[in-house]
């Protein structure tokens, strides 16, 4: 078995020099307690290297991650709980998650929700304040008139 520079996991190409726990996270949907998550189910050491996995234990930890569910994981753990078009609790990684959330997004605009609005507009959603952050392509502080 030899030692691979670039390991591709689910549509990725991560550097095979990371440990397993901090180069899952490299993966979009992927945190680092899910990357532990799917270490300690699979039986993997978390502080081997991504290069020394085989492709069997690649394809395992890709299947893992593609079919995260509250079956295989705790629901708080999940990033898509509650899902509107099925109404389960999945967990999506990489550019099916991308996706997700340009829809959704979508979906507010056009039913002119606050949130939809607010992102139509570029301006902060999660209620942050506005007056002095957030600015961009602006001029930012004042001049004095006169000098």
């Amino acid at each position: 078995m030899s030692f691979k520079q670039i390991v591709r996991v689910a549509k990725t190409d991560l550097d095979g020099n990371y440990s397993i726990e901090y180069g899952l996270t490299k993966i979009k949907g992927v945190s680092y307690a899910i990357a532990r998550l799917v270490s300690s189910k699979l039986g993997i050491n978390p502080e081997k290297r991504l290069g020394e996995l085989g492709e069997k234990e690649i394809r395992k930890i890709e299947e893992l991650l593609l079919s995260l569910d509250v079956s295989k994981a705790p629901a708080w753990l999940l990033n898509r709980r509650k899902d509107l078009e099925t109404g389960r609790d999945i967990h999506l990684i990489g550019p099916a998650l991308t996706f997700k959330q340009r829809t959704d997004i979508n979906r507010e605009r056009k039913m002119k929700s606050w949130r939809g609005v607010r992102h139509s507009l570029g301006l902060k959603v999660r209620g942050q304040r506005t007056r002095t952050t957030g600015r961009k392509g602006i001029a930012v502080g004042v001049r004095k008139k006169g000098r």
